[in-house]
């Protein structure tokens, strides 16, 4: 399920400063259009009418033609997912490589557990099941929060309910498709030994010098190393074959690595939505407004005292200087702006994390694995859970919980190069503009007459519209 996306045409084109005005301010906010009224900053640029102003300011409703491309794009992922999901499953069962061993080796000589602390029903459980109702509850109920104007249709608090809740699935099938995969074809490419492995062999003791296939010409006494043929399965056991060849696959730890993918995106998800996370100052002179983080941003029009600020004279460093100093007046000292959160809610974000490395813990007493296999396989699943939260979702610091939103339709499959965004189709909004490149060369050239005329020497913003221009037209 992909929410419209906000980056599709048809584009409200805006040629001119006082344009973007009007539709900020006679926006109808009961609509069920949902427009960013937000200004890009108070340094205004002839091009930016052509690009940033116009993209920002766009209506929801599209063809149903763009919105299928969206909807397939998504569905397309969930296939390559569902691919890799296969591809770990025919790893996980097939032969692994046999790394030859000493019978001498104590770090291979535990004891067979017939009951594991933390069986694979019960791994599934915990990091894919409890997650997916987790996410699933928290997508329904708590977005998008109480950042909602009154007044806000119900179909768009819906739309961004189940975008959210449809991401937070998908990270959480990337994170664990990705450690799967990883770690299925570390374990049959290495062929470690686990720790209980004699147990499991029963070996060919009585044609031990058949199986040698290193230190022949040692003294009586030191370790030969032999192959993995010598053993035999463990006796009067039906899954003996398959209880041997998973004695080697040791290296690394799947229960680790899956356990971490999936329970520390869970964690960070909880933390994204419910904002557990360091305290954190706010700096820059580009400070985003609270209104900016909401769940709909057109729908909390700016105050009438302030509409009109990004209007002064960009070469007016007074106008500039009395926007920061009117920001920084409302910041009382620094440790103001920020509060460390309830300590409850660390709870809630710590337990998944706790749970993950109780599993990974269990492998060592189970005598599944040795440690390093436990750690490294703990980081893979780390690893893998940070990139699949970070792919789909804003940074924690500054995105307040939200995902990314949907790609545009036009580069639903492919950007090419020289595109930095997938949100964003800015070669087609050149082209529906009216103008095209000449116009940007235009609008150039006007804004800088007009700032010879205030300044007499061009002035800053004149020389900014006219190289601006021209990287345009190159």
């Amino acid at each position: 399920m992909a929410e419209e996306d906000n980056g599709s045409v048809p584009l409200i084109a805006l040629q001119s400063r006082h344009q973007y005005s009007q539709v900020r301010d006679n926006h109808n906010f009961d609509s069920d259009i949902d427009v960013d009224t937000s200004y890009p900053g108070p340094r205004y640029q002839p091009n930016m009418s052509r690009t940033h102003i116009a993209a920002q300011a766009r209506p929801r409703h599209r063809s149903s033609r763009s919105k299928a491309i969206v909807a397939f794009s998504y569905v397309f992922d969930w296939v390559i997912i569902l691919v890799i999901l296969g591809v770990a499953f025919v790893m996980g069962n097939r032969p692994p490589n046999r790394r030859p061993f000493f019978l001498e080796d104590p770090n291979i000589s535990f004891p067979f557990t017939e009951h594991e602390a933390v069986p694979s029903w019960l791994l599934m459980l915990c990091n894919s099941v409890i997650p997916v109702f987790v996410v699933l509850i928290i997508a329904l109920i708590f977005v998008p929060g109480n950042t909602v104007r009154k007044g806000t249709p119900a179909s768009l608090v819906w739309q961004r309910r189940l975008w959210e809740l449809h991401v937070g699935w998908l990270g959480l099938a990337l994170s664990l498709a990705s450690a799967w995969i990883i770690t299925n074809g570390m374990k049959n490419l290495f062929g470690k030994p686990r720790p209980d492995l004699l147990s499991r062999c029963n070996p060919d003791i009585e044609n031990f010098s058949q199986y040698v296939v290193g230190g022949e010409n040692v003294a009586d006494g030191f370790q030969r190393l032999v192959k993995a043929s010598i053993c035999r399965g463990m006796a009067g056991r039906e899954d003996a074959q398959e209880l041997l060849e998973d004695g080697f696959r040791s290296y690394p730890s799947g229960h680790s690595s899956s356990a971490a993918a999936g329970l520390i995106y869970l964690s960070l998800f909880i933390s994204s939505k419910f904002a557990i996370t360091f305290p954190f100052l706010a700096s820059g002179p580009g400070v985003k407004p609270p209104t900016h983080f909401a769940a709909f941003p057109s729908r909390h029009p700016r105050p009438a005292a302030q509409r009109d600020q990004h209007l002064q004279a960009p070469q007016d460093d007074s106008g500039t200087s009395q926007l920061f100093s009117q920001h920084n007046a409302e910041l009382a000292s620094a440790r103001r702006q920020a509060a460390a959160p309830p300590l409850y809610l660390l709870i809630f974000a710590v337990t998944p994390f706790f749970t993950a490395i109780y599993i990974a813990s269990s492998r060592w007493y189970d005598f599944r694995h040795h440690g390093f296999d436990i750690l490294f396989g703990f980081i893979i699943g780390t690893i893998c859970a940070f990139f699949a939260f970070r792919w789909y979702h804003l940074p924690m610091t500054q995105g307040a919980g939200w995902a990314w939103g949907p790609r545009c339709s036009d580069k639903a499959f492919w950007a090419g190069v020289g595109s930095f965004s997938y949100a964003m189709d800015w070669e087609k909004l050149d082209e529906e503009l009216p103008g095209g490149d000449q116009g940007a060369m235009e609008e150039g050239n006007a804004a800088k007459i007009h700032s010879t005329e205030s300044t007499g020497s061009g002035g800053v913003y004149g020389l900014d519209g006219e190289a601006a221009s021209r990287r345009r037209a190159l």
